[in-house]
């Protein structure tokens, strides 16, 4: 056991570059995804312990393709292979705590049905922790630091299993971090007071810290994590064959400088694997404005597209393969404690095969650009990001599409309106207005003329909300609370249950701030564009390429 000890308030900044390009990055390497491997016979690495395992960097090339590949594998449900090996394939799996932050992550509010969602943290470690983590990584000028967190992605599953939602956080985004505790060595990494660069939060303490520093900036509970390295990734894209991506003119990703992945495909589809799959996903110059958003949305078509492949039945086929896929997926993975045997990781993967292709939607969280000392970092779009958030936290899907699957309604177990007790709470308030006036009276008044006789104002909880609710905290008010809903015209996917609460309470939300009934528009919500949502069938979806680097 390592003895405790409290680290420096901020952690020290690595490799930062000065713009949207990547020159500063390249030179501390920050950004290495389009930089060659090293020769054979390079740096050995250190001692197998905990903490070497985290200090190697770089490499970023697998990275992106092992996220793509799990993320895909997950999604389509190809887990079975893991019962093949599974005694052994469990020893393969590495485990470490959930969170490593002080804050307790709330409960999920059930739907109606009592059904929870569930989130799932994806992150892309740059660390090289082994011989041939290093030698597909290269550089070895940077051997021994701290790992980064460059790929972070929340997968929601919605409570019904109806959709999939996706976020990606830039690398570059900056964030306070929360207070990390190192579960071995017992390191205490504080909170920092100033914005920190949110791939960093690896390297205080594992992969619960970035958990921890999700749930601190967007409020999202996160139920399980994978970490993922890249030294199994070459086989495993070789297993699932040709994926087809698009882009919009020639492309090829290389400077004279000698920066860019190599990427050189002609304009319209290709089928990529091996070496030009993982070109594609770790190609900044030439998609976009060639800077790591550009990059971001590659991966999301990458994504989509390895999934309609793998739906359609024709990819893992081969018992042989699926054998090597298992078998280089649980070498490299890393998960919280919840997810630490392949039984686990395959009821996992059952539940995310109930969402169809047509409802996963990948979106990058809402940004804008940092200014001077900061250009080149990103912060989150204030009110665009939290709307993102919000609709995660509220299962919302962000393709804007209501659940086409029955929710059982108890609305017939209810009690005559008059014997029905409602708490109205007035939670109006928004970042740029206070609570409308005599909201919740007018409410109020809206549930006696329907009946609800017993119907009162709650003026002491005026905490806002986005969009008005009814909860109630246990079965026996269920039907109570979606007679309420039904009576008012709410959607009884906006009725929860909530160990918040002791009765049946209505919040009025900032989608009613004016008098009438109910807006059914109100109950009509998709992700904004500046998040750059994609569906998961858009066959069409092709990347744009800058004209700088056509050919």
């Amino acid at each position: 056991m390592g003895r405790s000890s409290t680290r420096g308030e901020e952690t020290r900044p690595h490799g930062r570059h000065d713009g949207p390009g990547e020159d500063a990055g390249d030179r501390g390497g920050h950004d290495r995804w389009e930089r060659s491997a090293a020769p054979e016979g390079g740096h050995e690495p250190g001692g197998p312990n905990r903490r070497t395992r985290r200090a190697a960097r770089g490499g970023k090339r697998r990275v992106l393709r092992w996220v793509a590949a799990v993320l895909a594998l997950l999604i389509a449900g190809t887990g079975a292979a893991g019962y093949v090996y599974y005694r052994h394939l469990n020893g393969n799996i590495k485990k470490e705590d959930l969170t490593l932050g002080d804050k307790q992550m709330t409960d999920h509010k059930a739907n109606s049905a009592g059904q929870t969602p569930l989130n799932i943290l994806l992150i892309g470690s740059d660390a090289r922790d082994s011989k041939a983590n290093q030698k597909l990584g290269g550089a070895k000028e940077t051997f021994g630091g701290p790992p980064l967190a460059d790929v972070q992605m929340l997968l929601h599953l919605s409570a019904d299993r109806s959709n999939i939602s996706v976020v990606s956080m830039p690398r570059d985004t900056m964030l306070k971090m929360p207070r990390c505790t190192d579960p071995e060595s017992g390191d205490v990494y504080p909170a920092s007071t100033v914005d920190v660069q949110t791939n960093e939060s690896l390297g205080r303490g594992g992969p619960g810290c970035t958990v921890a520093a999700w749930y601190e900036l967007t409020g999202i509970t996160i139920d399980h994590f994978m970490m993922i390295d890249f030294a199994g990734v070459v086989s495993m894209a070789d297993a699932v064959g040709g994926v087809p991506v698009c882009v919009d003119a020639d492309v090829y990703s290389h400077t004279s400088d000698g920066k860019g992945s190599g990427l050189k495909l002609k304009e319209g589809t290709t089928s990529v694997k091996g070496k030009q799959a993982l070109q594609w996903l770790r190609t900044r110059y030439g998609f976009e404005d060639n800077t790591d958003l550009g990059r971001t949305k590659a991966q999301h078509q990458y994504l989509n597209s390895m999934v309609r492949e793998l739906r359609k039945g024709t990819k893992l086929t081969d018992p042989g393969k699926l054998m090597d896929l298992a078998e280089a997926a649980t070498s490299a993975l890393t998960v919280d404690n919840g997810l630490d045997t392949v039984k686990k990781l395959y009821d996992l993967a059952e539940e995310l095969k109930k969402a169809p292709t047509d409802r996963i939607t990948m979106t990058t969280m809402p940004n804008v650009y940092g200014t001077g000392n900061l250009s080149g970092r990103v912060f989150p779009k204030k009110d665009e990001a939290e709307q993102v958030f919000r609709m995660i936290r509220d299962d919302i899907p962000l393709d804007g599409k209501a659940s086409k699957r029955k929710t059982p309604v108890a609305a017939d177990t209810a009690g005559p309106p008059a014997d029905i007790a409602v708490s109205v709470r007035n939670a109006t308030a928004t970042d740029t207005a206070g609570p409308a006036r005599g909201r919740a009276s007018k409410v109020e008044g809206l549930l006696e003329d329907a009946g609800f006789t017993k119907a009162s104002v709650d003026s002491q909880n005026v905490e806002r909300a986005a969009r008005t609710g009814v909860l109630y905290p246990s079965a026996d008010l269920e039907g109570d609370a979606q007679a309420v809903a039904k009576a008012l015209g709410i959607p009884v996917s906006q009725v929860k249950k909530s160990t918040e609460v002791s009765g049946v309470v209505l919040t009025v939300g900032a989608d009613w701030r004016k008098d009438g009934a109910y807006p059914a528009k109100a109950a009509e919500e998709k992700a904004p564009d500046s998040a750059n949502p994609l569906n998961g069938a858009d066959e069409k979806a092709c990347m744009h390429v800058n004209p700088g680097f056509t050919f």
